[in-house]
């Protein structure tokens, strides 16, 4: 059997990416495709250093570095992959890698991340953020989302079998393609996190900072509450904006390899989270450590963190992501951190597992599998 998977672009190792490296722990000898493969040598051990097929995109001036710009091209640049001579085609897509041409004797399963974000319920957010809700450029960029959506709902009919990240992706599937979604949830490295009963007082946040992780919301909230230290770890785009907000008591590291952010993890009295997430590895990982978690309850934070109404919380949410909901949570949280028992935040950062995601994934694909094969010889197709 001869399997294909499809990526969207390879140029960083992140969320995405840990999920095709377990894809390519499953299916070793797979051809993988993208529309731009820009990983420096020394950083394709997670894609096992398999040769990527490539599209036009790839060779464009500068596409390396703005490859995002090309995007009004993906749909037509994945469309161009020839997978005919494949019996299995796996997308990892959170946008355009799910709308690859696929035959009526293939089989092609999806697991979606999200749906195209900026093109669908969040069109109006990256608009504003990325100043392009008024003017000539403004119309240009909703014009062309415009047509990426229409590109994006008709792509859905060539997938077999969509599997989403989160119940909340599967919803935003439903809603976006009219299809159901098995959920299984992305692979994490809970055993990379070294679990600490001992903790520290001291609040922590490590993200990327852009714009939607909300990190200056956190801060900002913290630097009110000047009796209470918060530590936060990332670098970003917004990291000036970020630093400006901070307090005395918010103390901003930058950057820090990974084996930093792990003892700072450990010894946290609490992460806090405030952004709307597919998934949210980050609270995963905290949890692995046995580290409560203050999350922002929209998104992913919902089906991971474990509520003071359950038997063995593990966190506790906010319901807006304001200055003052943060504050509010933090202060609940203290009054009721003793109810948190920290080996109940590592056993349940243990469901998010990478095992666990390679045996639900292998199960799923025999199975659909095992369907094709029976349907095929009284039918031709699939279902």
């Amino acid at each position: 059997m001869k399997i294909a998977i499809v990526h969207d672009w390879l140029v960083t190792y992140a969320g995405s990416e840990k999920v095709l490296e377990q894809l390519l722990q499953l299916y070793p000898d797979a051809d993988i495709f993208s529309t731009v493969d820009h990983l420096p040598p020394g950083e394709r051990g997670f894609i096992k250093n398999k040769p990527v097929t490539t599209s036009f995109i790839q060779k464009l001036p500068m596409s390396k570095k703005k490859y995002r710009t090309y995007l009004p091209f993906m749909p037509l640049a994945v469309e161009q992959f020839d997978l005919s001579s494949y019996d299995l085609i796996i997308s990892s897509s959170h946008a355009v890698a799910k709308g690859v041409i696929t035959g009526p004797t293939q089989l092609h399963i999806s697991y979606v991340h999200s749906p195209i974000r900026y093109a669908w319920d969040l069109q109006h957010q990256y608009l504003k953020e990325s100043g392009l809700d008024k003017g000539a450029k403004g119309l240009v960029a909703k014009w062309m989302l415009h047509k990426m959506r229409l590109w994006d709902a008709r792509t859905a009919n060539g997938v077999d079998h969509f599997i989403s990240n989160s119940g909340f992706i599967a919803k935003r599937i439903y809603k976006t393609y009219h299809r159901d979604a098995h959920v299984i949830y992305p692979p994490v490295e809970v055993d990379r996190f070294q679990f600490g009963a001992a903790k520290q007082d001291y609040y922590l946040t490590f993200s990327r900072m852009v714009p939607y992780k909300k990190i200056d919301l956190i801060v900002e909230a913290f630097s009110a509450m000047p009796d209470k230290k918060l530590i936060v770890i990332g670098d970003g785009p917004d990291f000036n904006k970020v630093k400006a907000k901070a307090g005395a008591n918010v103390q901003l590291l930058g950057f820090r390899p990974t084996s930093e952010v792990i003892e700072y993890v450990k010894n946290a009295r609490a992460y806090v989270f405030a952004a709307e997430e597919d998934f949210g590895i980050s609270i995963v990982e905290a949890q692995s450590a046995g580290t409560p978690v203050i999350a922002y309850g929209r998104g992913g934070a919902l089906e991971i963190v474990r509520g003071m109404d359950t038997e063995r919380p593990t966190g506790i949410f906010f319901d807006e992501q304001t200055v003052p909901s943060i504050v509010d949570a933090v202060e609940r949280f203290e009054k009721q951190e003793d109810a948190i028992d920290y080996y109940a935040c590592r056993e349940n950062a243990a469901r998010f597992s990478t095992e666990r995601f390679r045996d639900e994934f292998k199960s799923f694909v025999d199975e659909k599998l095992g369907v094709r094969v029976a349907k095929l010889p009284a039918e031709g197709v699939f279902v």
